[in-house]
């Protein structure tokens, strides 16, 4: 709570409450007056003097962060308006209007920053700390909405592949809604890695799967053995081969040297590696 206080002066008490609330910016309702001193009345009726009215409005920290949001706004040169809603997760800021573009930024860094210097500025000096969230027609549920889609689908290419998949850099907002989506779908994890601001979200698949080496074959040991090591040998001399060996083992030769390695099943790349939302 903060408190504001000022003595006005008018021809009148209701021109000087008047001016108060138009200063505090605020209903009339929500500050008290004490009047301090009356107009009097003169000869033939006429008031003499003026009023003098104390005014004391006790701040909210929602009336502390809307006052803030609106000294920027004026500042930025943004014709809007800005509404406050408050409940138990916290106080709710709106801001509307048709020009509000530059407060929203590049992915919505701009609106993270004012976010975070109201929050410092409406939390200073008060141990009870109170969560304020800042949006701009709308756009923090449009921006969860694409959020979960990507995370449900590059938790889907995790599962099918069993490949990790590394999103690009996110603020804590965003890397909560990743992990709260990922949470609900089954066979994919997720975690953070990194240092700020470049933090970033890692999905894994549970049941990684496992590669295999084609070229060993059946023989564990030793990969595959040519087709004339493994033919009985003859009584004749072994060193002595007839045109069928031979041409078995260019066959053999042109099988092995033909055969996919595994690099070749690989995807290539990180589908979601990088992503431009």
């Amino acid at each position: 709570m903060s408190e504001k206080k000022k003595v006005f002066t008018a021809k009148s008490i209701e021109e000087a409450k008047a001016m108060a609330a138009q200063e505090f910016g605020t209903e009339e309702s929500r500050i008290s007056f004490t009047v301090i001193e009356e107009p009097k009345k003169g000869l033939f009726g006429k008031l003499k003097g003026e009023a003098r009215v104390e005014a004391v409005f006790e701040q909210t920290k929602a009336d502390i962060a809307a006052d803030y949001i609106k000294g920027i706004l004026k500042n930025m040169d943004i014709d809007s308006t800005v509404s406050t809603t408050e409940n138990e997760d916290g106080i709710l800021i709106d801001i509307l209007g048709d020009t509000t573009g530059a407060v929203i930024g590049r992915r919505g860094e701009t609106l993270d920053a004012i976010q975070y210097l109201v929050s410092m500025a409406a939390n200073r000096g008060d141990k009870e700390y109170v969560r304020i969230t800042v949006d701009c027609c709308g756009y923090r549920e449009k921006r969860k909405a694409i959020l979960e889609e990507l995370a449900g689908k590059i938790a889907k290419t995790v599962i099918r592949t069993g490949r990790t998949s590394t999103l690009e850099p996110m603020n804590p907002y965003e890397r909560r809604i990743i992990h709260s989506a990922v949470a609900n779908i089954e066979g994919v994890t997720s975690r953070s890695v990194g240092d700020e601001p470049f933090r970033k979200v890692v999905i894994a698949s549970t049941n990684p799967r496992q590669r295999r080496d084609r070229r060993e074959g059946g023989n564990r040991e030793g990969g595959y053995k040519r087709d004339y090591e493994r033919r009985p040998r003859r009584d004749k001399n072994p060193n002595e081969y007839t045109p069928r060996s031979m041409d078995m083992m260019k066959t053999s030769f042109e099988k092995d040297y033909k055969r996919p390695k595994p690099e070749d099943n690989l995807i290539e790349g990180d589908l979601y590696g990088k992503i431009d939302i």
